[in-house]
C-alpha cells in the first residue's frame, strides 16, 4: 500500500476580544491568551490542532491552551492513520523523541519543515517539498473560519468548544460528500 499524506498545523479560535478579557465568564485564565505571529497580535481563547488529509479533509483535531505552544498538540492527537502515512508540519511541530516514536511504533513518518539550527538537517529540495505540501492547510482554515459567525455566543466553555466542533464537522461533511 502506498503512502498516505497528510496536514498537520494550528490556528487559534479567540473567545473574546482582546480589550473584554477581564469581562470573559467563559474562562478566566492567563493561559488563555496567545499571541499570532503572522498577525502580529495577542489573542484570548484555544488553538484547534488539526489534521486534515492533503486535499483539505479534516481527520482529527484537539484542543490547547491559547498559550501553549504547538509541540503540545502533538501529545493529544491520537494519530489513529494507517501505516506508511506521511504528516506534513511546520517548524512549531520540532520535537524528535515524538518523530522517532510515531516512526518506531504506528510507523508514520512526520516530516516537519527544519529550523536554521536543527540537528537533522534537511536537503534545500526536501524542504521545498515539505513548504509546498503543507501550504494548502492555511486555505483549509480559512475555509473553515469562514464559516464561523463573527461572535460565537456560549453559555460554558464546554459549550463554545461543541460549537466550535460542530463547524469543523459541518466542513468535514461539506467537503466530503458535497
Amino acid at each position: 500500500m502506498g503512502e498516505i499524506n497528510y496536514l498537520l498545523d494550528s490556528f487559534p479560535v479567540p473567545i473574546c476580544d482582546n480589550i473584554r478579557i477581564n469581562r470573559c465568564k467563559l474562562v478566566n485564565s492567563e493561559d488563555y491568551r496567545g499571541y499570532i505571529a503572522s498577525k502580529k497580535r495577542y489573542f484570548y481563547g484555544v488553538r484547534i490542532h488539526l489534521l486534515s488529509t492533503k486535499d483539505g479533509t479534516p481527520v482529527e483535531w484537539a484542543y490547547i491552551l491559547g498559550h501553549a505552544n504547538d509541540v503540545r498538540g502533538l501529545d493529544l492527537l491520537p494519530f489513529n492513520l494507517p501505516e506508511n502515512s506521511e504528516i506534513y508540519g511546520d517548524k512549531a511541530f520540532n520535537d524528535y523523541q515524538v518523530e522517532d516514536e510515531l516512526a518506531e511504533l504506528e510507523r508514520i513518518k512526520l516530516k516537519v519543515i527544519r529550523k536554521n539550527k536543527s540537528k537533522r538537517k534537511d536537503e534545500s529540495w526536501a524542504n521545498y517539498l515539505k513548504q509546498s505540501t503543507r501550504h494548502f492547510i492555511e486555505t483549509v482554515f480559512s475555509q473553515i473560519t469562514r464559516r464561523f459567525p463573527k461572535f460565537i455566543h456560549a453559555v460554558t466553555f464546554e459549550g463554545f468548544l461543541l460549537k466550535i466542533s460542530s463547524f469543523i464537522f459541518a466542513f468535514t461533511l461539506e467537503h466530503s460528500f458535497l
